[in-house]
C-alpha cells in the first residue's frame, strides 16, 4: 500500500466533488482554492471551458485568514455582479467546507450571490 500525500488526497476529494458539480453560463461554478498564503475564487463556465470572472487576495494586502476570506467573498460578489452573475454553484476544491472556505461563501451570499441547492 502506497503512502498518499495531503496534496494527492485533496486532489482525490476534488475529483469526487467535480463529478457532481458543473457550471453553465447561467449558473457558473464558483471554484475556491485556499493555500497558506493566498486565496482564489473563479467563476467558471464548464460548457464553454472558460473563466468568466476571478478574484483573489493578491490585490488585498494581508494574511490568508478568516477576515481576509470575508473580504475576498465580498470582492468576489462584486466582480460577479459586474459580470451579471447572480446564481452560482460552489466547488470547494476538495477542501472541507468550514473555516476560510465557508467564510468566502457566506460573504459572497451576503454580497448578493445566490447558491444553487442542486449539484447539476
Amino acid at each position: 500500500m502506497s503512502v498518499k500525500t495531503r496534496k494527492a488526497l485533496r486532489a482525490k476529494r476534488h475529483r469526487r466533488v467535480r463529478r457532481k458539480v458543473s457550471g453553465t453560463a447561467e449558473r457558473p461554478r464558483m471554484a475556491i482554492f485556499v493555500s497558506s498564503r493566498q486565496m482564489y475564487v473563479q467563476f467558471i463556465d464548464d460548457t464553454a471551458s472558460c473563466t468568466l470572472a476571478a478574484a483573489s487576495t493578491i490585490k488585498l494586502d494581508g494574511a490568508a485568514n478568516i477576515e481576509m476570506a470575508k473580504k475576498l467573498g465580498e470582492a468576489a460578489a462584486e466582480v460577479a455582479k459586474s459580470k451579471e452573475i447572480g446564481h452560482v454553484v460552489v466547488d470547494r476544491g476538495g477542501f472541507k467546507f468550514h473555516g476560510r472556505v465557508k467564510q468566502i461563501v457566506d460573504s459572497a451570499v451576503e454580497g448578493g450571490l445566490t447558491i444553487a441547492k442542486e449539484a447539476k
